[in-house]
């Protein structure tokens, strides 16, 4: 089958999955049809050469004929100059025909050698093609093989969390703000009635428009009678406020 180096260009795939490299096939198959063109015109060049050395010898085998045509002529001059000429004849073709059968050889030579070589690089091509492709296909699968465990830590973190979402879900069901809240306010109650904080600094212009502070009074037969403490806004327990709770608290259940 004749190829020529358009037919290897234009040669058209059909695409399959997982099938080769579209980039990397058109780039080979450009490379292969330059390579075939180049054999092509060197095989050109050797056949012209060819030709040429034929027609050197139908000249030669022209030359013959005129040269015994010559010697028949001289016939009646001589044997010795029809020995002579005959024996400058034959010379001359041996030499001709040595010379047109180097030429063929060395033609047949290098042009066996050229389709060798250019074998052993297309053999060489398509070796490293299959290499690049199965190391390819090898990141592709750990590529898979990290993303299924990508997968499955995902969603065993998503089942993990909704379990501890259920079970405070669960547990949420008697909880409830206001004794949290009232817990909160006897720990500041208590707090209040241990220490009280010394009043600020005044200055001059306030210090004698406000009386002196009084000290709080300790003893527990006559309490000194005191406006009752503002109610503190509700905040959440924290660990400097008072013991935490035998049972824990609803932050605690959550981790």
């Amino acid at each position: 089958m004749k190829i020529t180096p358009i037919e290897i260009r234009q040669k058209a795939f059909s695409r399959v999955l997982r099938g080769y490299d579209k980039e990397e096939v058109d780039a080979f198959l450009q490379t292969l049809s330059q390579e075939w063109e180049r054999v092509m015109d060197e095989n050109k060049e050797f056949r012209i050469k060819l030709d040429i050395s034929e027609r050197e010898v139908r000249k030669l085998r022209e030359v013959e004929g005129s040269l015994y045509k010559t010697l028949k002529a001289a016939e009646e001059t001589g044997s010795h100059l029809i020995e002579q000429a005959n024996r400058s004849a034959e010379l001359y073709l041996r030499e001709a025909k040595a010379h047109a059968d180097s030429l063929l050889r060395e033609a047949r030579a290098k042009a066996q050698q050229m389709l060798q070589e250019t074998e052993v690089r297309s053999r060489r091509a398509l070796e490293e093609t299959l290499g690049e492709l199965k190391s390819l296909e090898k990141d592709f699968r750990q590529l898979e093989n990290q993303k299924e465990n990508f997968v499955l830590e995902v969603r065993s973190m998503a089942n993990d969390t909704l379990e501890k979402v259920n079970r405070v879900a669960a547990r949420g069901n008697s909880f409830s703000f206001d004794d949290k809240i009232n817990e909160v306010k006897e720990m500041l109650e208590r707090k209040n009635d241990l220490t009280v904080p010394p009043p600020p600094p005044l200055t001059d212009s306030y210090a004698s428009s406000y009386p002196a502070p009084v000290a709080p009074v300790r003893n527990a037969q006559a309490p000194a009678q005191r406006p009752a403490a503002p109610e503190a806004a509700p905040q959440p327990p924290t660990a400097s406020v008072g013991p935490k709770p035998a049972n824990g608290s609803f932050f605690d259940e959550i981790q």
